[in-house]
């Protein structure tokens, strides 16, 4: 396998490479029957916004962007008002044209490491409700389903279900 490394997004330098990415993933998701994300859902105004608030990671792999995600610190939407205690994962995506294989896993571990360093003892993140595949593969990660949130806001006031899950760290 290639080795990934990993680095921080720019604001400005990274953000047409990030919609691009989430793009290529919600393509992806559509062409496979999985109702979840849409291509055009994000836009550089949100990864801006995100890179501000919390951290947003890319991975390259052979000369090129190959996958990123969003770590955010808090997750009241999901989860509510919680102690510092986590991390949460978002928006974990991978170009599947040329991503190494287990780059998904890979990614995930990584920001699991980085969790882990800011002093968090938990990894957390969330899957619409009704995409079990997803929810399979994070509990092949070593996640656990910890709750549902049945009204997750999402973009423009509509109401989602989603799946809390949960790895020790």
């Amino acid at each position: 396998m290639d080795e990934i490394t990993y680095r921080a997004a720019e604001a400005e330098q990274d953000l047409s490479v990030l919609v691009a990415l989430y793009d290529g993933a919600a393509r992806w998701m559509v062409e496979n029957g999985i109702d979840q994300w849409k291509p055009g859902d994000k836009d550089e105004a949100h990864f801006r916004e995100r890179i501000k608030e919390g951290e947003v990671w890319l991975a390259e792999a052979a000369g090129r962007v190959v996958g990123g995600f969003e770590l955010w610190w808090r997750d009241e939407p999901a989860w509510g008002a919680q102690p510092p205690v986590a991390g949460y994962v978002h928006r974990l995506m991978v170009d599947r044209a040329h991503a190494p294989a287990g780059a998904g896993r890979e990614l995930l571990v990584w920001a699991e490491r980085r969790i882990a360093e800011a002093g968090r003892t938990r990894s957390r993140l969330d899957c619409v409700s009704s995409n079990p595949r997803l929810r399979t593969y994070y509990e092949g990660a070593g996640y656990e389903v910890v709750g549902e949130q049945p009204f997750k806001e999402g973009n423009g006031g509509s109401k989602y279900a989603v799946t809390l899950l949960e790895k020790h760290l």
